[in-house]
Formats: C-alpha cells, structure tokens, sequence
C-alpha cells in the first residue's frame, strides 16, 4: 500500500491515517472532495459499497479545518453502537444520543458536543427534531461549529420507497432552519420515485446527485420454486453454508420462531428476531450475530438496516419481499467483505397471492397501490424470468448490464415451454366454473379438474361433466401449479375473497382467443441443490479472502483468536478491529516491523499504535 505524500489531498491523508487505505473506491473520492467543499449531495449507493466513508472522512477533514462536528442522522440504535464503536477504534471522537443512555452518559456527550469535542454525533431523526437538540444545534451553527448533515437510510424519507418512516419527514427542517450548512443523504436503494421523493421531502433541488452502479458481482442470485420450503433451506445451508452466518427472512413472526426452532432441531445455530420479540432478547440475539461466527438469524424486515456485519455469507427469503428495493436492500446485506456470497429466495404461488391482496385490501390511496402493483410486477418478472438476474435487477435501477455467468439462470439456463394451449385449458376451465352457477376455486381444486382427478369435491360440483374435466392430464401437478403461478404474475389471473379463488383478468381474452404467445418456464419436478449444481464449497471463495499456504493459515488463525479476544475485551464485534481482508494480508505478507505492517491495507494510525506490536507478536509466534 503506497502511502500518500505531504502534498496529498487532506481527504486522501485521513483515508490513510485513520482508515488505512491507500485510495477512494469507485465515486468516493469524487463525493468526499464535493462534500469537503461544502455541497449538498444525494448517494445512492449499494450496501457494502463504502456509504459511510462518504460521510466519515469529510466530518474529519472539515473538524480538522475547524469547521466542528458533523451530525448523522441514523434510524437504529443498533447501527449507531456499530459506528460509534468502530470509530473509537480509529481513534475518531464519536458519539450518540439515544434512549439507551442513561441520563448522566447523555448530559456527558451533550457537554462533549457544545465544547466542540466531537467530530461526529449519531441521532435518530425522533431526538434531533427535539426543541432541546434544535437549540444545541443553533448554538453550535451560531459559533460556527456546526460542520455537515448526514442523512444515512434516507428512502425513509419516502413514501414510495420500501422502508417509510414518518419522522423522517420533519428532516425538512435542516435545510429551512439552518441554510449553509450542508447536507448529503445516502441510501442504498432508491427508484425514480422515490428519488424524486427523497429530493423534494429533504428540500435537496440543488444538491448533486451521485449513483454508485448496483451491482453486487460477489453475491449469486438464485430462485427456487417453492417445494418444502423450510426442507429445500436446509439442503441449501447443509450443502453451501455449513457453519457460516447468514439471514432468512419470513413474513410473519410466527413463521420467524417456528423456521428457528426447527432449523436449531435440525443442527444449525438459529435465532428469532422480530418487533414482537421483548427488547432486551433483540439485542441479546443481535449482539450474538455480530459477535459470533455461524449464527443464523431468521427475522422479519425489523432485523438488517445498518448491519455492518461484512461476512454474513448468504441471506435468504422464505417469502417474496414486497418490492425489487426491498429485496435488493435485504440481499445487500451478503458480502459486505466481498467475498463470495448467496441470495437464495424460494416462493410459490401463494407468495403472490398474499402480496396483492395485502396491496389490495389495504388503505392507501389508489394511485399508490396503483404504483405499488408495479412494483411487485417488477419483482415477480425477476423471479419468473428466464435471463440473467443480474440483467433484470440492474435494469430496473436504470442500470445496462450484460449477463453476469453467476446467478442460476446464468449458470444452469431454465429451460422454457411453450405454453399457449396449457394456459388456454386453465383459463377456458375457470370460465366454466363461473358459467356454473358462477362458482370460484382455488387452484388445487383447478388442478385436480384440469388432470381428471375425480376427488369427492370434483363429482359433488359436477365437474366431471364439465368439457374442460380431464383435458390437461397430460401436465403434471408440478407444471400446472408453476402455469397458474406464472398466469397470476403475468396479470391473466387473479384471486378473489378470503379463501383465494381463481378468476380471470380481462387480458385473458387475449391469451384465450391466442393472441398471445406464452413462453413460460418448464417446472422442477423436485427442484434440486447441491454440490454437484453448485461446485460444493471447496468452489466457494470461503474465508480467507486471499490464498495462503499452510503457514499462512496458521497465522490467519492466530490473528483471528487473537481478533476475538480484543474484541470482547473492548466490548465491539470483531470485525470492527479487523476485517478478515486485512487478517489474510498481514497473514499473507507477514510483516516484521511497524512500518511493514502499516502498508497493509486497513492499519490505520491508531490501530497501529494500538495493536501493532502484539500483532508483530502473534505473526512472530505462529
């Protein structure tokens, strides 16, 4: 790592000093020097991308420059421990003010903060739009020690986006109460929509705009059909992720407790997470997934924003997310280390089903479910279509892209039917149903009549006089469930009332009368995975991150038990000593002296003042 020169820009020294990288990622350096200047900015960003970097090395060179702290507005109390403590780390004064502070510790960072003492200061929306923490803020502006906004997860902002929180509506008022200051707003997903909303809410008409490309080239995207679902997340963690940390998410909280006590029975370390869950056992289950190796959380939407956790190796969906936002937010969350990761998500027909009705039968305006039906046809074309992951998800941010050789349809291409007639018989068969007295049924009733199965239901309905009884035999149960799967996500169908029956959509006319070519995928009959489609693990760019020999492992060993040990000392989860990347160079190199070990990528000045010796130590003695 080459050091920069006396002559280096101010932002490029304190990327060195404090963080103990050489140079910017991709548009850092770009946003950093815009900010440092004094503009106002809006980042989008992926996660694992370096946001915060964004924010960090300008709070500190504007400190240094005497133009005082830097406040970060942050949803989570979880996040903003997180930051604090891996800033501490690099010798940065930081705090926050939140409701988990005792009222002395929070008069203390107040003191802190007024005395100019601070370089940056964490809050949540909800405590900084406090008569209180307004007039803090005025006394610092007045003294001109008030240096910089940062508005972290700023889609809250919005309506449009996945994650809306109405407090953040009342961030309005850094701009109107203290103009001169500048702001820079960051998230990492965010459409046209709520683009345009996160500008106008925040009052950023004038601020730059930076958008970061999406992609995620270490994460694999893959998506399954839904057939014993809980079974098939098993196989896929026995098989790829034996003993790494990861994610599942569910829809409810009941399916969150019932897929971790059976994971647990099954063998694999599971934890519980969701809003329902008591607050102390929250943060107890947080803490032992950020500070533990192999534990599996499974949670509803309430566990992830601002993880920072960078070798979390897989994230799944047991149910399909609302929005492409959504799902591309909760997968960000693999990988933040770059190394090779999964998002693994099945789902079925029932997953559509449920996210239109709860579109449907909610309370919102029509123009919003309008808009939000649009959203969810965006994720159900990801999930149904038969080209690259990467190409549909990047596309819908606005992103060209080629064919990325690393998603399953990349890598093992679906193969496709035409699909025309099956779809004809289904839809011609619901239309009988209706001619019938105007009856509706569910999709296993439907398929059982298609099949010319003749169960109790079909003969008490009559329906095995019906002229569609029988016709689609030659379809297994497996295909027809994956054609009326793909009828519904293509809008032909939809589901009606409490018990979801079929009825038809008005393009069916089209597909009816054959207008319409159907080219649909051809179902698994038991969808399979494994080493053999996978690679297995010893394919899998497992920690460590850089090839070592024998030696080499040995020393990565050390350092990480060494890692382990301070980290709980100093009462931080490991990585925010160390991540692995820079464990695997000092393993790698294995450097004898201060100066060797501080080109490492990631030793920054404090750290090596901190911990440079006892390294030296642990490489000398492994």
């Amino acid at each position: 790592m080459t050091a920069p020169t006396p002559d280096s820009p101010p932002t490029l020294q304190v990327l060195h000093e404090v963080f103990g990288y050489a140079e910017f990622r991709g548009d850092q350096r770009e946003i950093v020097e815009h900010v440092v200047a004094g503009g106002d900015a809006l980042v989008l960003m992926p996660t694992g991308g370096g946001k915060s970097l964004c924010y960090q090395v300008p709070a500190i060179v504007r400190h240094r420059a005497g133009q005082g702290v830097t406040v970060v507005v942050s949803p989570l109390i979880a996040l903003m421990h997180d930051q604090v403590g891996a800033l501490g780390e690099l010798g940065v004064p930081a705090a926050f003010l939140n409701s988990s502070l005792d009222a002395e510790t929070a008069r203390q960072v107040e003191r802190d903060l007024l005395a100019g003492r601070l370089q940056l200061l964490y809050a949540a929306p909800e405590r900084l739009l406090t008569p209180r923490f307004l007039a803090m803020l005025d006394s610092l502006r007045e003294r001109g020690l008030l240096s910089l906004f940062a508005i972290d997860e700023a889609h809250c902002v919005s309506q449009w986006g996945h994650d809306f929180r109405e407090e953040y509506l009342g961030l309005s008022v850094l701009h109107e109460r203290f103009a001169g200051v500048p702001r820079l707003a960051l998230t990492a997903t965010a459409d046209d929509h709520t683009r345009a909303d996160i500008i106008a809410r925040l009052q950023l008409e004038d601020a730059r705009l930076f958008v970061a490309s999406f992609d995620r080239p270490n994460i694999r995207y893959t998506i399954v059909e839904k057939d014993e679902p809980k079974k098939q997340l098993l196989r896929f963690i026995r098989d790829e992720h034996d003993g790494d940390a990861g994610i599942v998410y569910c829809q409810s909280r009941k399916k969150v407790e019932d897929t971790a006590a059976w994971l647990n029975d099954e063998g694999v370390a599971a934890l519980p997470y969701h809003a329902g869950l008591d607050a102390e056992v929250r943060r107890r289950h947080q803490d032992r997934f950020l500070r533990e190796d192999g534990i599996v959380m499974v949670a509803t939407i309430a566990f992830g924003m601002g993880i920072d956790k960078p070798d979390v190796r897989f994230v799944a969906h047991l149910d399909l997310p609302k929005t492409i936002e959504s799902y591309y937010q909760e997968t960000g969350r693999a990988g933040r280390d770059g190394a090779a990761a999964d998002a693994w998500m099945t789902y079925g027909l029932a997953d559509v089903v449920n996210q239109r009705r709860m579109i449907d039968d909610g309370e919102a305006a029509e123009d919003f479910k309008r808009l939000q039906r649009g959203k969810l046809d965006a994720l159900l074309a990801l999930a149904e279509g038969h080209g690259c992951r990467r190409v549909r998800l990047l596309d819908y941010f606005g992103q060209p892209s080629q064919a990325c050789g690393n998603c399953d349809n990349c890598l093992q291409p679906p193969a496709t039917w035409d699909a025309t007639e099956a779809a004809r018989k289904a839809l011609s068969c619901i239309y009988r149903f209706h001619q019938n007295g105007g009856q509706r049924f569910g999709a296993v009733h439907l398929i059982d009549v298609l099949r010319g199965k003749a169960t109790d239901k079909v003969a008490q309905h009559g329906h095995t006089e019906l002229s569609t009884y029988g016709i689609g035999a030659d379809v297994s149960e497996a295909q027809w469930r994956s054609v009326l799967r793909q009828l519904v996500a293509l809008g032909h169908l939809h589901t009606e009332g409490e018990f979801n029956t079929l009825a038809l959509s008005a393009s069916a006319r089209e597909v009816l009368r054959g207008d319409i070519q159907l080219l649909l995928r051809q179902a698994s009959e038991s969808p399979k995975r494994g080493k053999s489609a996978r690679g297995g693990r010893a394919a899998r760019d497992k920690p460590p991150p850089l090839p070592l020999d024998d030696a080499g492992l040995l020393r990565f060993t050390a350092l990480k038990a060494w890692r382990g040990e301070v980290g709980r000392s100093h009462n931080v989860p490991a990585y925010v000593v160390f991540h692995d990347a820079t464990l695997a160079e000092m393993a790698r190199e294995c450097p004898q002296s201060l100066d060797a070990l501080a080109a490492i990528s990631g030793v920054g000045a404090k750290k090596l003042e901190a911990y440079g010796q006892e390294i030296l130590r642990v490489l000398s003695s492994a």
